[in-house]
């Protein structure tokens, strides 16, 4: 289904497609037989996948990647980084981060709720049984004793009753159920990539500042240097206090640059500590000791974007509530039918308990019931209008998802690119400003130039490499984000189930402190086994 005309015109055409089923209908003993035969009488229209766009390359993929052997799109990059530390991160983020044991308890109800939906295909069974004195009053029984107004009623019984889905509205509610849950698992892999996106920008951060501070410390002890010597001079009666002056304001705004850079350092250990789940000082002592940005991939195949909404979660996940959505138009609209149940009962009753399982004691009951809103005509239509409509929103949904996956996809590659390239060029500029500054301070020993041009050269040196260590950091962000749109590193596993976890704890009666719940929840290697669909 594409749109509300093509779901009108099966409503109006389902009435035409259930008679046939209903004149087949045989005597009650064959009801069982016929409710699974006339399972393919459910009304409503059958679910279609939408077509998606069918692109063949991304308009900002650069030709080199496309031609050229590099690291696919899935691959799971942080393990090709070479970097421990964040390998450890991200393996420990998988397993304890909240938000991922959040979607994941929302997977299992999704999934318990399914397993449930699916028990209607079934009877329904029943037990009951009861024991009752009853004293009747004198005016009740007035020419018996009070002992002969005193009863005892002894009863026991097995009930079952089964809904006959002649018109598909159990199948249609269980179809609906599964694809929502289908949903939510695709829902719960989203939410692994993006946090694995979002850990490892928190990373790149974190080393790029450790970066810029290194760069900054070092040019302040370059810069101090240069003050000292400039001050030994100006003793010596060569210079003036003016270019003592000039060299202790270039040198206060150096040191000027470091706190804002250690509290931005900070911060970003303390998120990378939170993603992990775990507090936020408890990662100081690993994250505090500075290190290099990891070596990165040159190139990114971003394959095809028909590749990349096959493999996207949240395109999933809107594709499969579209299908529930439409699956909840049938159910709508069996209610303009009646509903056949089947229900039987077999039991005893007796007014000892000692003739409670006599043969005259038996009591036994087989019916057929018809019920439902099918009289309540504009109730039922305004439900199905009503569900009608969510598709249509479902649909609008799905079609703006797969526009912004490949609206991220082309913003990711051409951002890539372009820091690719900037990067490049302010290597260059690094390298060549280091030259000059070495250079002017040679000169200056030398006396062949004024102290000026040493300051400049300095200052011209500390711009260049903090520009560089941010370019740095930001191509390294920008090959996550590619990484991200791309749904890169799902690994389509589950963890453990926690809910199970959670029953074992309240059984056993312990309270978890935090450093725990991520073991008790059923997070561990061993238990990433599990197909997420």
């Amino acid at each position: 289904m594409t749109d509300s005309t093509r779901t009108d015109s099966v409503m109006l055409q389902t009435p035409s497609r259930i008679r046939p089923c209903l004149r087949r209908m045989p005597h009650l003993v064959l009801l069982p037989l016929v409710a699974l035969t006339l399972a393919a009488c459910a009304v409503g229209p059958n679910y279609k996948a939408p077509a998606a766009p069918q692109a063949v390359t991304y308009a900002r993929q650069d030709p080199v990647a496309v031609s050229q052997l590099v690291p696919e799109a899935d691959a799971q990059f942080w393990r090709e980084l070479d970097d421990p530390v964040l390998h450890s991160l991200v393996e420990n983020a998988l397993h304890a981060n909240h938000d991922i044991r959040i979607a994941l308890s929302r997977y299992e109800q999704a999934s318990a709720l399914s397993r449930e939906r699916r028990q209607d295909y079934y009877p329904t069974l029943g037990a009951s049984g009861e024991i009752s004195t009853q004293r009747a009053s004198a005016a009740q029984a007035p020419d018996a004793s009070r002992s002969d107004r005193d009863n005892d009623l002894h009863s026991a019984g097995l009930s079952v009753i089964w809904e006959l889905d002649f018109f598909g509205r159990v199948r249609r509610s269980v179809e609906s159920q599964r694809a929502e849950t289908e949903a939510s698992a695709a829902d719960l892999a989203g939410v692994q990539v993006a946090m694995v996106a979002e850990l490892t920008d928190a990373y790149f951060r974190l080393r790029g500042l450790q970066v810029q501070l290194q760069v900054a410390r070092d040019n302040e002890i370059n810069q101090a240097d240069t003050l000292r010597l400039i001050e030994v001079l100006f003793e010596n009666g060569r210079g003036t206090s003016f270019d003592a002056d000039r060299a202790r304001t270039q040198l206060a705004l150096t040191r000027s640059r470091i706190p804002p850079l250690e509290a931005e350092a900070a911060v970003a250990a303390h998120r990378i500590a939170v993603l992990t789940g775990r507090t936020p000082a408890a990662m100081a002592e690993v994250l505090d000791h500075p290190a290099a940005l990891p070596e990165l991939p040159a190139q990114i195949n971003a394959g095809a974007p028909g590749d990349l909404l096959r493999r996207r979660p949240d395109v999933a996940a809107a594709e499969r509530r579209l299908a529930a959505a439409t699956a909840r138009i049938g159910v709508a609209m069996a209610d303009l039918f009646p509903r056949f149940t089947l229900g039987g009962l077999i039991g005893t009753q007796a007014l000892g308990f000692g003739s409670l399982f006599e043969r005259d004691s038996e009591t036994r009951m087989i019916s057929l019931g018809v019920g439902g809103s099918f009289l309540d005509v504009g109730r039922v239509r305004s439900r199905i209008a009503a569900a009608n409509s969510a598709t249509a929103e479902n649909l609008a949904v799905y079609e703006r998802t797969v526009l912004r996956a490949m609206e991220e996809t082309e913003n990711a590659l051409v951002r890539l690119s372009r820091a690719q390239t900037e990067n490049a060029m302010l290597v260059q500029a690094t390298e060549a400003s280091r030259r000059a500054a070495k250079t002017a301070r040679l000169q200056f020993e030398g006396g062949a130039i004024h102290v000026l041009d040493v300051l400049e050269a300095e200052r011209s040196r500390l711009e260049s490499e903090d520009l560089l260590a941010q370019s740095a950091t930001r191509r390294a962000t920008a090959l996550v984000a590619v990484y991200k749109t791309l749904a890169g590193g799902w690994s389509h596993a589950l963890p453990g189930p926690q809910g199970e976890a959670v029953a074992q704890r309240h059984k056993s009666g312990d309270r978890p402190e935090l450093d725990e719940l991520g073991e008790m929840s059923g997070y561990n290697a061993a238990t990433l086994k599990r197909p997420l669909y």
